[in-house]
């Protein structure tokens, strides 16, 4: 059953990877990939790592993206506009809505709660955020303070960038 959610995943998130770069519309690009970013998320819920999880959601999609939407909204790149479909066609949205339906319909006839298991199931997985921070901050606090820095400066410079090109 891992395996299904998997390939579902795995083709959601690179279907939408492609839709950043095919879009036209970099708002429309944006949410593609956060969509990509949420099914990141989904493929560690399945890999039992459930501090990854949050963490792609908290930084990636809550951080990145809303920098990402600030700095497409500051350059003016492009206006959105919300009558023309995503995806211009409908079959496709008819297609994944059915497939979901028919997903949903086979696991809750075939599914049973004796199947299902959570990340915090096995004994090893209940100390993974336990285990990550501490690794997090013995082993790797080198290069967590380089990435640190570095996220620092470039929060720096596009602040600056958009200062002088603003006149200000």
């Amino acid at each position: 059953m891992e395996q299904i959610f998997f390939f579902i995943f795995a083709v959601v998130a690179v279907g939408s990877a492609v839709a950043v770069v095919a879009f036209r519309n970099p708002v429309h690009s944006a949410i593609s990939l956060m969509v990509c970013f949420f099914q990141v998320a989904a493929l560690f819920i399945l890999l039992r790592s459930p501090f990854l999880a949050a963490a792609q959601l908290f930084i990636y999609v809550g951080a990145v993206m809303v920098l990402f939407l600030f700095v497409v909204m500051v350059l003016d790149l492009g206006r959105a506009s919300f009558d023309e479909p995503v995806f211009h066609r409908r079959i496709w949205g008819i297609v994944v809505v059915l497939g979901l339906f028919a997903e949903v319909v086979y696991l809750t006839l075939k599914g049973e709660p004796s199947h299902i298991k959570g990340p915090y199931v096995d004994g090893a997985m209940m100390n993974n955020t336990e285990v990550m921070g501490t690794l997090l901050y013995t082993k790797y606090i080198y290069p967590f303070e380089i990435v640190s820095i570095l996220l620092l400066l470039a929060l720096v410079g596009a602040i600056a960038l958009t200062m002088n090109s603003k006149g200000e």
